[in-house]
C-alpha cells in the first residue's frame, strides 16, 4: 500500500511537503519525497493524499475508553471496583468492552491507539493497557498490558470511602495505604528472592505479585493527581519506593512547573475541554500543556475519556494551541509522547519504518476546524471511508 502526493509529517525528523508513506503486513516500509517513491506511477494499491496531511495515527496516553460505555449508566460501567481500595490485581482488559461506540467514533477521528486505566476511586486501582481501538476482541488489540500501574490520590478515592465511612477519608490515609501495601510487596519479593526451596516461598498472593513490576522498575505508576500537594506526595512516594512516576492529569502543575521540570516526571496534561466539576479542578486551565511544555516538562494531552469523549482528541489539541502551545508541540503532544510516556514508541507515535501502519490523512492542516479526516488506517488496514466523514 501506499499514500502519496501528501504532506508528510512524521514527528521524528523533517516534514516532507509532498512524499509518500509505503507500508506491508500491518508495518511501515518507507517514507520519503515523492521524486524518491517506489517504482510506478502513483497507481492500483494506492491512496492519492491530493495534497493532505499525513501524520500517524493519535495516541492518548489517559482514558478510560470501554470501562464507562455511552449511555448506560451502571450497566455499562466496569472502571471502578469500589468494593476495596486495595486492588492492584485487577487487569483492565477484563473489563473493556471493544465493541462500545466510543472505538468507532475515536478511531474515525484519527485516534488509532490508547491507554485504557482504572478509575481513580481506589488509592491503588490496577493494571492499565496500551491497545488499538480497532477491532472485536481486546487480546488482538493488545499492545501492551500492563502498561502501568494505576494509583489514585486526592478528592477521588476520599469522596468515594467516605459516602462508605470506610478508609481512606483523607489524604494522609490514601498515602499511608499506598505506602502500606508497596511495603508489603517489598518484603514478599524478598522473601520469595531468598527462598533457596520453592517449598519456602511465600504464600501467592495476587495484590502483591501485581505490584512487583512496579518496584523493579519494568511498569511504570501513573498516579492519578490534580492538585499540586497531591502531585508532590506521589512523588514522594515514588522516591521511597523507587517508582518511575507519571502525573495524570496534573491541573496544578503549571503552578509548579519549574519545579517538576527539575524532577523530570512525564505529565498527561488534561483534560481540560470539560468543567471544574469539583473544588480541585478549580485551577483547570487550557494554557497548561504549553506551560509545562514550555518549562521543559513531557507533556502529553489527554481526554480522560469519557470526561472528554476520546474522538475530540485533535480538538484538545487545537485548544492547546489558540491558548499559547507551538502547532508542533500540540501534535506530538497526542502522538509522538504520549507513546513514550506510555513505553509504546517502538511501535506508535511517529511515521517511521518499522513502526506499525497507524496512520491518520487529512484534507489539510489538522489544527484548522476546516479540516476534514480523509483516511485512517490500524496496522494497515483502512478504516471504511464513510465511517472517516466526522
Amino acid at each position: 500500500m501506499l499514500i502519496c502526493n501528501g504532506k508528510i509529517v512524521p514527528m521524528e525528523g523533517e516534514i516532507i511537503e509532498n512524499g509518500f508513506v509505503s507500508f506491508e503486513s500491518g508495518k511501515i516500509t518507507a517514507i520519503g519525497s515523492m521524486e524518491n517513491r517506489p517504482e510506478g506511477d502513483c497507481e492500483g494499491d494506492c491512496l492519492d493524499a491530493r495534497g493532505g496531511w499525513v501524520l500517524p495515527g493519535l495516541v492518548d496516553a489517559h482514558t478510560h475508553l470501554g470501562l464507562f460505555e455511552d449511555s448506560l449508566g451502571f450497566e455499562g460501567e466496569d472502571g471502578n471496583e469500589d468494593t476495596d481500595p486495595v486492588t492492584p490485581q485487577l487487569r483492565v482488559i477484563d473489563g473493556i468492552n471493544p465493541m462500545e461506540r466510543s472505538f468507532a467514533e475515536a478511531r474515525a477521528a484519527g485516534v488509532t491507539c490508547c491507554v485504557v486505566s482504572p478509575g481513580s476511586a481506589n488509592p491503588i486501582a490496577g493494571q492499565a493497557a496500551a491497545i488499538k481501538t480497532n477491532g472485536r476482541r481486546i487480546d488482538d488489540m493488545i499492545v501492551k498490558a500492563p502498561c502501568a500501574l494505576k494509583f489514585a490520590l486526592g478528592e477521588n478515592p476520599k469522596s468515594c470511602y467516605n459516602e462508605k465511612d470506610e478508609a481512606p477519608v483523607t489524604r494522609m490515609a490514601t498515602a499511608a495505604l499506598i505506602r502500606e501495601t508497596l511495603r508489603k510487596a517489598q518484603e514478599y519479593a524478598a522473601q520469595k528472592k531468598r527462598a533457596e526451596d520453592p517449598a519456602d516461598a511465600p504464600e501467592f498472593d495476587a495484590k502483591l505479585e501485581a505490584l512487583l513490576p512496579a518496584l523493579d522498575g519494568s511498569c511504570p505508576a501513573h498516579f492519578h493527581a490534580h492538585r499540586a500537594d497531591d502531585i508532590f506526595t506521589a512523588l514522594r512516594i515514588a522516591k521511597e519506593f523507587s517508582l518511575r512516576a507519571v502525573i495524570l492529569h496534573g491541573t496544578e502543575a503549571h503552578l509548579v512547573a519549574d519545579i517538576l521540570a527539575e524532577e523530570g516526571v512525564p505529565i498527561c496534561s488534561g483534560p481540560f475541554l470539560t468543567d471544574r466539576s469539583k473544588p480541585e479542578l478549580r485551577h483547570l486551565t487550557e494554557r497548561a500543556p504549553a506551560l509545562l511544555t514550555r518549562a521543559g516538562i513531557l507533556t502529553s494531552i489527554s481526554t480522560d475519556h469519557p470526561e472528554t469523549p476520546l474522538k475530540h482528541l485533535m480538538r484538545c489539541a487545537v485548544a492547546a494551541v489558540q491558548a499559547g502551545m507551538q502547532p508542533m508541540d500540540a501534535l506530538r503532544a497526542i502522538t509522538l509522547v504520549p507513546a513514550r510516556i506510555a513505553g509504546i514508541e517502538d511501535r506508535v507515535g511517529s511515521l517511521r519504518a518499522g513502526k506499525d501502519a497507524d496512520i491518520l490523512v487529512t484534507s489539510g492542516d489538522p489544527l484548522d476546524y476546516r479540516t476534514r479526516v480523509t483516511a485512517v488506517f490500524v496496522d494497515g488496514m483502512q478504516i471504511k471511508q464513510e465511517d472517516c466523514m466526522i
